[in-house]
């Protein structure tokens, strides 16, 4: 499978060219969509031919362009160009990104959260996707390189159609389900990878490593969530385009993302366990050795005593003349050392 910013070119154009990346205005790939045909790939001027011709205002199908936001060129274009609402405009530069469908003047504006292409499990490689969706068009950008793009991308080149707009919504948004399922279950191995190290022993930098997935997983939790109120208010008042069957695929995605959300939670509570054991197994390796320390601190007590009061040299030191002196000093340090030793290991028990 190719990265989706391998180009794009248009067979509408007088002479066929394929660039590499994005054009000047920042566009990645376009295609055109016409009922029970494949995607035919165009540039921007076919597309906004198509789109403000009066010859094609009659005729069914849409047009995807899929944009790089990096372009400094792209928004601006869009804005100029394409009939898009405004508040596509304000999603893009909000804070909040989290996953939302909203209906803005009979208009579909979606906020998508995704992995980017090379997702190595590191909380930072969460990007955004915003989408806006109308009868005849369909505008995504983002900043980053994103899996599910590439995925719809490679589906698309395959010969992939769709009969509606929002039908092409519904399974990149399906597409999305099944990177994060993948996800998901890379996750679940790298868990019980570090649970079998555990159960043997061997914590190593484990800690780290379930921390580290810990954050990843509850970012993505957060950001996957939809929005309950924006999706209740669509699925309750659609815009009049949208037909039942493809409202029903846009319900069924949204189940299939709080599916996935669940298998998050419990994997986080399974990796949080994890962390609760490896801290427990981490804190009796401490008692054991600070116990160590105790008792090898106790057992050499009283021959350094013993040892200092003999050796301050001064007058009056007992059994200095008995030729039994040492003997019986050193019977008493091993007395005392055995009844300290004792001591230390009874406390223990």
């Amino acid at each position: 499978m190719q990265n989706e910013d391998h180009g794009h070119f248009s067979r509408f154009a007088p002479r066929m060219e394929i660039t590499y990346g994005s054009d000047k205005h920042g566009l990645i790939h376009g295609y055109l969509f016409t009922p029970g045909q494949p995607g035919t790939p165009i540039g921007l001027p076919e597309a906004v031919a198509w789109l403000h011709g009066e010859e094609t205002q009659t005729q069914d199908g849409f047009v995807w362009l899929h944009f790089n936001l990096t372009d400094a060129a792209a928004e601006s274009w869009i804005d100029q160009n394409l009939k898009v609402v405004p508040e596509f405009f304000e999603a893009l530069r909000e804070g909040s990104r989290s996953t939302r469908i909203e209906d803005a003047s009979d208009t579909l504006v979606a906020v998508l959260n995704d992995v980017s292409f090379e997702f190595s499990f590191d909380p930072s490689e969460i990007e955004t996707l915003w989408i806006t969706v109308n009868p005849r068009m369909a505008v995504s950008a983002r900043i980053h390189p994103l899996r599910s793009i590439d995925r719809l991308r490679q589906a698309v080149r395959d010969g992939c159609s769709f009969g509606s707009s929002v039908a092409f919504l519904n399974h990149l948004m399906h597409d999305q389900g099944d990177v994060l399922v993948r996800i998901v279950r890379e996750a679940t191995l790298k868990v019980d990878s570090i649970e079998d190290s555990l159960l043997l022993g061997r914590l190593q930098h484990k800690r780290v490593d379930l921390g580290k997935l810990r954050r990843v997983l509850v970012r993505l939790a957060r950001l996957l969530a939809p929005e309950p109120g924006a999706l209740f208010r669509l699925l309750r008042q659609p815009p009049p385009w949208i037909t039942g069957h493809d409202l029903e695929e846009l319900r069924q995605a949204t189940e299939e993302f709080s599916m996935i959300l669940r298998d998050l939670s419990e994997l986080q509570e399974r990796i949080k366990l994890l962390q609760e054991e490896i801290a427990a197994q981490v804190g009796e390796q401490t008692n054991r050795s600070l116990f160590t320390l105790t008792v090898v601190t106790v057992l050499a007590l009283p021959i350094n005593i013993v040892a200092g009061l003999l050796g301050m040299n001064v007058g009056g030191i007992p059994l200095a003349d008995s030729p039994h002196g040492f003997l019986i000093i050193a019977l008493l340090v091993v007395t005392f050392t055995i009844l300290a030793g004792w001591f230390a290991f009874r406390r223990k028990e």
